[in-house]
């Protein structure tokens, strides 16, 4: 009886040994190619659970989906990002400036939050643009990046020509920018919009059966919710991040 236990605690040893010479080295291989994909990564370090199946909307103007118009302005490395930089990629949309000390760093820091979540998902980034893009440069931008932990590297805090900013606020991603005659001088939105792969515009829809469109992004999921009684929707918008990325 002690042989053939013997005989199978070799057999299994030999398995083990087997499986670790054909297939360790290739798990080895795609890791150092970064071949695993997508559903690998989220598998691994993030739930997939939502809290609803349906697919998020598209936005329509004329029966036609809205997509991002074309751009280019220069990050906080001095470099010209377009929307060609980030195609293949779902990444959230934010409008603010740096010297801002109310709603801006309050978004900035969900956007954190959100970046620590989707960390090593190559297909995920952030484009944040400065509505004061004349005090605004990229040294400032630098600044401002490294002072909040900005490490994706899909995450391109950008400035450049001020009324082709403003126009791709309001028009491109229908988030509310506008000059106003105080002493600040202008206005904005705290909201986040959502673009997939294909560089279209996403959201929820809402009780009437209509796009939300953007994501309130001051309201941090911590604080639940804000003074006037609106319910933060980060948690909402990680859960639609991921579920683009699945597509």
């Amino acid at each position: 009886m002690k042989k053939k236990t013997n005989y199978s605690y070799i057999g299994i040893a030999f398995i083990i040994l087997l499986f670790g010479i054909i297939f360790v080295p290739k798990i080895v291989n795609r890791v150092k190619n970064n071949d695993i994909s997508r559903s690998d990564r989220l598998s691994a370090g993030q739930d997939n659970n939502f809290s609803s199946d349906d697919a998020l909307s598209f936005i329509e103007i004329n029966g036609k989906r809205k997509k991002v118009p074309n751009f280019s302005f220069t990050n906080q490395d001095g470099e010209t990002i377009s929307q060609e930089d980030y195609k293949g990629k779902v990444y959230v949309v934010e409008f603010f400036f740096t010297t801002c000390p109310t709603i801006c760093p309050r978004m900035n820091k969900n956007l954190v939050e959100i970046q620590d979540v989707f960390k090593g998902t190559t297909d995920f980034g952030i484009a944040s643009f400065s509505i004061t893009p004349k005090t605004d440069t990229p040294a400032i931008l630098k600044e401002y990046a490294e002072e909040y932990g900005v490490t994706n590297p899909n995450w391109n805090l950008m400035t450049g020509n001020e009324a082709d900013i403003y126009e791709l606020a309001n028009k491109g991603f229908n988030i509310y920018v506008a000059k106003v005659e105080d002493e600040v001088g202008f206005e904005h939105s705290g909201d986040f919009a959502l673009i997939d792969k294909n560089g279209f515009v996403r959201s929820r829809l809402d009780a009437f059966g209509n796009p939300k469109i953007f994501y309130k992004g001051i309201i941090s999921e911590k604080e639940k919710y804000d003074e006037d009684g609106n319910e933060q929707e980060i948690s909402m918008l990680k859960e639609d991040i991921k579920k683009l990325l699945n597509e």
